[in-house]
């Protein structure tokens, strides 16, 4: 991507004196033939160390930490056998030290200073601390100096304006390295080429003289907290990443750099009003980010990009109106791989012409407000990997030519108007990873074909109007980490293979119509499942989640090749939720044996029995048992688990006394309509938890007027009747004729 590095241009020194010849012996006279033949030898030859560098550099050495022992070799004269070190081929000097990627820390010393021959330092991708030396000005040779991703920090040295004959300046990632730019930083060196300072904690606006820096090919300021207006470069660039900085201003065209700028990066900004066409003249241009900012209007439809680019990003912006039907040319052999519009308010349908763009990778429209149907020939987009088209008003069915896109991860549909059935022949995506067609009208049952796609890993039916019993086509999908089928019409037994899935984080089967028993076994094979050591979570993160559902968050990346990389992130709490079906019978003890679990919903159907013991449940934050049958008393270990944030067993059977020193308090309404269980109270007298006085305030407190406050609303104004019947649902011949009723 764009200018990676310069080289040292390396020149032989020459003696300042000269010295007399003398005659020599007969038997030199070998030696004085190969010396006239090779005058030059390379710079791999054995060397002697210049005596005085050698003591600089041992004092450099005296101040580092080295792990590794990569300078264990420093000893002797021969420089060619030091770690890192470049010497001149006849005097020994040394012209080069590269450091880099061998795990050294601590402060620099000054004694580096006095290696004044230096021509390439660089320290990059150390833990190098402290404040860069000022001494560094002394190093007036210097061509190129890279000290990226260490942990210097304080202000840039004033004294870096006496490196005149330096090519390059990398102090990328530093982070504690800020300040304010200085004025001369575009003007101290005429053969300045690259200057990297991203991700750091500059300030300020940019210095005026790096518009106007002749020289200068390669500018990367991003990740920084610039500010002030954007301004147009007055130089021929070809790499510039400003983004992810406090710059505002509207864009300008970047004229002068109209034949070779290929890299331009201004997202996360405050840039605001519309995209000029005449950033399409860039015709050097492969990659344009300029999502998140401030940008609107509609987009011309004379903004056309040449066929080289390969990345156009304007996500997270406010631009609106249709979508162009041309964007970029394009032939056979060139043209976009990723293209990312999502998060605008653009609208109408998406446009045929967007099948053309035959090299294209990755397809984000989603966040939008686009109608009509998924275009009939997205199956030509053969090289398509990534489409994600949801939260739109898109309709129709799924089109049956997108089998075309053979070479598919990610198919994320979700929160349209789509309806019809699942094709049979979308099997033929044996790659795909996550496919998420949720909350939309999709009917049907599930294909048994769709046990071709063996390498899923995220499936989300859920809010739709499938139905029938879950087949074993599931059961191919031996990658499954996370599956969601909850809000549909779903009916029959729960599978024995159910929990076979070795990777599995997450199980939503909530709100549909199984019934019969909970199957025990396998209980053992899910790694999260059953770890207690799948990392730290933030406090609120699994309550949030197993309420709310999980999140995914697809990316994807061009390196320098142009091929595609993606990868998703999925955000979930590890648990099961079966709630709101018509299961009964015991709760299988094994369920309860699951130390990895995070949430466990089997609210709202008709188990009964006791609860077993919870003592192995240290990650459990939130366990819902309610609106079932569950007798017997409450386990005393359940207040053990210290992670538990939210606790509902009410509307069940449950008797006996539940002793106030168990900490149930944590828990207000947790055992609400449970007419035979006494709750001790401060004053040791028992008190009915028949009706909650506050039910699920733990609930309100971490969902902070959320969907819980919903829940709470309408369980207030419910509560009279469940207070009437619930005595009924500990009837056995009651429950069952319940059971034999509902539909």
């Amino acid at each position: 991507m764009g200018i990676q590095g310069f080289g040292s241009s390396l020149k032989p020194y020459k003696n300042p004196k000269p010295r007399l010849l003398l005659p020599l012996p007969l038997s030199l006279l070998p030696l004085v033939l190969i010396l006239l033949i090779y005058p030059n030898p390379p710079l791999s030859a054995a060397v002697e160390l210049n005596p005085d560098h050698q003591a600089s550099l041992l004092l450099f050495k005296s101040w580092l930490l080295d792990p590794s022992q990569a300078l264990s070799t420093w000893f002797g004269f021969n420089c060619s056998s030091w770690a890192g070190l470049t010497c001149h081929n006849q005097t020994g000097w040394l012209i080069s030290l590269n450091l880099t990627a061998i795990n050294l820390s601590g402060p620099v010393h000054p004694a580096l200073c006095k290696i004044t021959t230096l021509e390439t330092l660089v320290l990059s991708h150390n833990n190098f601390n402290g404040t860069i030396p000022q001494c560094f000005g002394n190093l007036r040779g210097l061509r190129t100096l890279q000290l990226g991703f260490n942990k210097f920090s304080g202000d840039m040295p004033g004294t870096f304006v006496k490196l005149r004959h330096l090519r390059e300046l990398s102090l990328n990632d530093n982070q504690g390295l800020g300040g304010c730019l200085p004025s001369w930083i575009g003007n101290f060196s005429k053969k300045l080429e690259k200057l990297d300072l991203s991700s750091n904690m500059f300030t300020g606006k940019i210095p005026k003289s790096l518009f106007y820096s002749e020289s200068l090919e390669y500018l990367d300021l991003g990740n920084n907290y610039l500010l002030g207006n954007i301004g147009d470069f007055h130089q021929p660039l070809v790499y510039l990443h400003l983004g992810s900085n406090q710059l505002s201003g509207t864009l300008p065209c970047f004229l002068a750099s109209v034949e070779s700028l290929s890299v331009l990066n201004l997202a996360n900004n405050s840039i605001v009003g519309g995209i000029p066409t005449c950033i399409a003249s860039l015709r050097a241009l492969s990659r344009l980010n300029l999502s998140s900012n401030g940008l609107k209007y509609e987009i011309s439809p004379r903004l056309v990009f040449s066929e080289k680019l390969l990345v156009l990003d304007l996500s997270f912006n406010d631009l609106s109106g249709p979508l162009s039907s041309k964007i970029a040319e394009t032939t056979d052999k060139s043209g976009l791989v990723l293209l990312d519009l999502s998060h605008n308010q653009f609208s109408g349908e998406i446009p045929s012409r967007i099948t053309e763009l035959k090299s294209l990778q990755a397809l984000f429209l989603s966040h939008n407000l686009l109608t009509g149907e998924i275009p009939a020939r997205i199956g030509n987009l053969t090289y398509l990997q990534v489409i994600d088209l949801s939260h739109n008003l898109l309709s129709g069915s799924i089109p049956l030519n997108i089998v075309g896109c053979f070479q598919l991860l990610a198919l994320i549909l979700n929160d349209n108007n789509l309806y019809g059935e699942i094709q049979q022949e979308l099997d033929a995506l044996d790659s795909l990873k996550i496919l998420d067609i949720s909350n939309n009208k999709i009917s049907g049952e599930i294909p048994l074909t769709l046990a071709g796609c063996k390498s899923l890993e995220v499936v989300d039916f859920s809010s739709n109007n499938f139905s029938g019993a879950l087949n074993d086509a599931i059961t191919k999908w031996s990658n499954l980490r996370f599956l969601s089928l909850a809000r549909n019409k779903f009916s029959g037994a729960l599978p024995s293979w159910l929990f076979t899935f070795q990777k599995m984080q997450a199980m939503d089967l909530s709100g549909n119509r199984f019934s019969g028993f909970i199957p025990d076994g396998n209980f053992n094979i899910s790694l999260n499942f059953n770890h207690n050591d799948i990392g730290p979570r933030t406090p609120k993160e699994p309550l949030l989640i197993a309420i709310q559902g999980p999140k995914i968050k697809a990316f994807a990346t061009v390196a320098g090749s142009n091929e595609l990389s993606f990868n998703y992130d999925l955000f979930s709490a590890v648990g099961i939720d079966f709630s709101g079906n018509l299961l009964h019978g015991e709760i299988p003890a094994g369920l309860f044996g699951l130390q990895g679990l995070e949430y466990l919903n089997l609210s709202y159907n008709f188990l009964d029995g006791q609860i077993p013991g919870l003592e192995k449940m240290q990650r459990l934050r939130v366990l819902d048992l309610s609106h079932n049958s569950l007798s017997g008393q409450i386990p005393e270990n359940i207040s053990s688990l210290q992670n538990l944030t939210l606790l509902n067993l009410s509307y069940n059977c449950f008797s006996g006394v539940v002793p106030k020193e168990q900490g149930y308090w944590r828990f207000p309404g947790a055992f609400a309509g449970n007419p035979e269980l006494c709750i001790e109270s401060s004053g040791g007298k028992c008190q009915m938890e028949s009706i909650p006085t506050q039910p699920a305030k733990a609930f309100k407190e971490e969902m902070e007027d959320g969907p819980i406050s919903v829940w709470v609303f309408g369980v207030s104004a419910i509560v009279s009747f469940y207070s009437g019947v619930v005595s009924m649902f500990c009837s056995a011949r009651v429950r069952n004729y319940i059971m034999q009723t509902k539909v």
